[in-house]
């Protein structure tokens, strides 16, 4: 697959607009290549609404104990702030980049959308493509002053669009205040009251960076008061499945220690003594219905 440039391609000849925001359908499904699922009809990897439910009960741990070994070390990233902390973000990633404002790129940019008939601010178009289930992810650059990509008006807009979706933007948010309310998940850097400015959207769906994360279009969200992990979507089910067992070990092991009659090292990570181990062994068994 070739590599897309968005800037140099603009330097030959102004291109189709899906040419300078966004991959082809048949780019989008060979970087996302790997993807055991269904798509969206532009290609983007559709993980089951099945699948968003299991992954609702793991935690950033079971995550984080299974995607190295896949080799996808780069996937989470930490230190948000967080509307909600109680509640868990999951969802299939819609990706958008954003750059520091050049003219000359800008206005081709937006010589685009206008052949769209579409008027408003560019984030907006992204907005307006949001479908159930989808979590809008956003490079803003760590942008602070002018980085601040939705208000109270347009998070209700993502709201609606994605039902039990939201937000991941590298970037900030306005009119917190006015934004509490509403139940999202909304993971964000700053809160600054000034509009998005000085800014320009230079890609729709392409594979962004989110502080250390690296992140795809249709790559699962998950956020929970801990941080955000962006899961590609063939490692779900292994995923999944492994934290199953991490629940049944868990939960035999806390029951355990409340006896009050075990020491840790009596009994984590792995029951020392093998007719408990045995009886773990069995108390998993049963769990997993084999």
């Amino acid at each position: 697959m070739k590599r897309i440039l968005f800037g140099l391609a603009l330097t030959v000849a102004v291109p189709a607009f899906s040419q300078v925001f966004k991959l082809t359908k048949d780019q989008l499904i060979g970087i996302t290549s790997k993807n055991p699922y269904g798509r969206f009809e532009d290609g983007r990897p559709k993980v089951p609404d099945a699948m968003l439910e299991e992954v609702r009960g793991l935690t950033m741990e079971e995550a984080w104990g299974v995607l190295p070994r896949l080799r996808y070390p780069n996937q989470y990233e930490g230190n948000w702030k967080i509307l909600h902390p109680e509640k868990k973000l999951v969802g299939r990633a819609v990706t958008a980049q954003f750059m520091p404002l050049r003219p000359d790129l800008n206005d081709l940019l937006l010589q685009d959308l206008k052949k769209l008939s579409f008027t408003s601010a560019a984030h907006q178009w992204v907005i307006d493509q949001l479908q159930p289930g989808d979590v809008f992810v956003a490079d803003l650059f760590g942008k602070e002053d002018g980085g601040s990509l939705v208000g109270d008006n347009l998070a209700t807009a993502v709201k609606s669009a994605t039902v039990n979706g939201g937000i991941v933007v590298y970037g900030g948010i306005r009119d917190l205040e006015g934004i509490h309310p509403i139940d999202m998940g909304l993971y964000f850097k700053h809160a600054h009251p000034s509009a998005i400015g000085n800014v320009q959207l230079t890609g729709y769906n392409i594979p962004v960076r989110i502080g250390d994360a690296v992140v795809l279009p249709g790559d699962v969200v998950l956020g929970d008061r801990e941080g955000v992990y962006f899961l590609p979507p063939d490692t779900v089910k292994p995923i999944v499945d492994r934290a199953m067992e991490t629940h049944i070990h868990d939960e035999w092991t806390k029951a355990k220690f409340l006896t009050g009659r075990y020491k840790s090292s009596e009994l984590y990570p792995t029951p020392k003594d093998p007719a408990l181990l045995k009886e773990y062994e069995a108390y998993k068994k049963k769990k997993l219905g084999k």
